[in-house]
C-alpha cells in the first residue's frame, strides 16, 4: 500500500509542471501555504530580511509510549528567495537533535504562477552520535484564487557509511484551499521509505491570529514501521518579525 502510494505522490509533481519547463518571465513568486508538518524554511521566493519563529507538536493519542514530539525553531531570510532555520527537536522534555537548515528559490514557472527550489537538513542525532543529510527538491503551484498544491520529493537520513536501514525517500504532497485572507483548509501526506518507513496524513487548517501570528492545528493518523496506525494530534504556532 505504502509502495502505491508513493509511486502516485511522486508523479503527483509532474502534474504542477507547465507544457514548456522555462522560467517564467514574472519574477513575483506566488503565494503558497506552507506545510503544517514538514516545514518549510520561509516560503520559496521569500524577501530578504524575513524573521519567523515557531514551535511544531506532535502528539499521539493512543498507544504507549506517548512520547510528545516539539520543536522550537527560529527561520531568517539572508537573501531574496534564500533563507536559514536552526530548530531544536525535543521528545518529552529531552532535547534529541540539533538540526540545522538551508533553503533556495531556483525561480517561478507558469508565467508567475509556479515556483520551485531546493532544501538542504542537516541533524546532529543525540542518541546516536550521528551526523544525517536530507536533500529535497520543492515545487508548489498555484491553481486559483483559492487552490494550491505544494510537493516535496528527496532523499533523507544520508551519513557516512550510512547502512540500507538509515537512507529513506522522502515525499510531502499537500494541497490547500483558501476559505478567506485568513482562514486556509489543507492536507498534508507524508511518506518515508527505507528501514524508517512511514506514512502520516495530516488534515489541517491554518488561522490568522494576528498581522504576525499563526496558528495551524491538525488530526491526522501516523503509521509508523511495525506498529498499527494511531491517530495524532498536531500543531504549529507561528509569530513572524
Amino acid at each position: 500500500m505504502i509502495r502505491s502510494i508513493i509511486a502516485c505522490l511522486f508523479l503527483c509533481p509532474c502534474l504542477f509542471l507547465p507544457s514548456a519547463p522555462a522560467l517564467a518571465s514574472s519574477t513575483s513568486a506566488p503565494v503558497i501555504p506552507e506545510p503544517m508538518v514538514f516545514d518549510m524554511i520561509r516560503p520559496l521566493g521569500a524577501d530578504r530580511g524575513e524573521l519567523e519563529a515557531n514551535v511544531l507538536a506532535l502528539a499521539p493519542l493512543s498507544g504507549e509510549p506517548h512520547v510528545v514530539e516539539w520543536a522550537p525553531e527560529v527561520e531568517y531570510a539572508f537573501a531574496k528567495g534564500h533563507a536559514i532555520e536552526v530548530e531544536l527537536p525535543f521528545e518529552n522534555g529531552n532535547l534529541a537533535e540539533f538540526k540545522l537548515g538551508l533553503q533556495g528559490t531556483f525561480g517561478t514557472l507558469d508565467n508567475g504562477r509556479a515556483i520551485h527550489g531546493w532544501q538542504y537538513l542537516g541533524v546532529y542525532d543525540r542518541h546516536e552520535k550521528r551526523v544525517f543529510n536530507t536533500f529535497l527538491y520543492m515545487i508548489g503551484q498555484r491553481f486559483n484564487s483559492r487552490w494550491s498544491a505544494l510537493a516535496m520529493v528527496g532523499v533523507g537520513e544520508i551519513s557516512p557509511g550510512f547502512t540500507s536501514d538509515k537512507d529513506a525517500l522522502l515525499i510531502n504532497h499537500s494541497t490547500f484551499y483558501d476559505v478567506d485572507e485568513r482562514s486556509v483548509a489543507g492536507l498534508e501526506v507524508n511518506v518515508r521509505s527505507g528501514g524508517r518507513r512511514s506514512l502520516r496524513v495530516t488534515p489541517q487548517w491554518h488561522q490568522k491570529l494576528g498581522q504576525h501570528t499563526n496558528l495551524q492545528f491538525g488530526l491526522g493518523v501516523h503509521k509508523a514501521r511495525f506498529d498499527v496506525a494511531r491517530p495524532e494530534a498536531a500543531a504549529r504556532l507561528i509569530r513572524e518579525f
